[in-house]
């Protein structure tokens, strides 16, 4: 079974998601069950701090040993930060996928749009 950390969100495409913080700021993630379908992440590309991202618009990809996955962007909003520690070590998304293998953290349109999303009893309906 999955790593399906409950407190937050999830959408269909395997993404997780924190709560908003005081300014709107959501770290973006892809879940365990994610990267344990790509196997071992080999490089990650991903769009630079400043870019506006659009609900559900690809914004990057993973690459693994097995293949190449988008990443979609889980709500629309600005990327304030990029995890830069991916690109020297990708395997942080196997190895910690909910902690220092985070992406992206995005400010968000409207805070409101985290509700749009799966909560962990939802995702894990869908990939259990």
């Amino acid at each position: 079974m999955s790593n399906i950390p409950a407190g937050l969100s999830y959408t269909a495409e395997h993404e997780w998601i924190t709560a908003p913080d005081a300014n709107g700021v959501v770290r973006v993630g892809i879940t365990d069950f994610a990267q344990d379908a790509l196997g071992d992440v080999v490089y990650v590309q991903m769009p630079e701090a400043g870019s506006n991202v659009a609900a559900a618009a690809v914004v990057g990809e993973v690459e693994s040993t097995k293949s190449v996955s988008d990443i979609y962007a889980p709500l629309a909003g600005e990327v304030s930060a990029r995890n830069e520690a991916l690109d020297g070590e990708p395997a942080l998304i196997n190895s910690d996928p909910y902690g220092d293998g985070w992406l992206l953290e995005i400010k968000l349109d409207d805070v409101s749009s985290v509700d749009t999303l799966l909560s962990a009893g939802e995702y894990e309906q869908q990939v259990g």
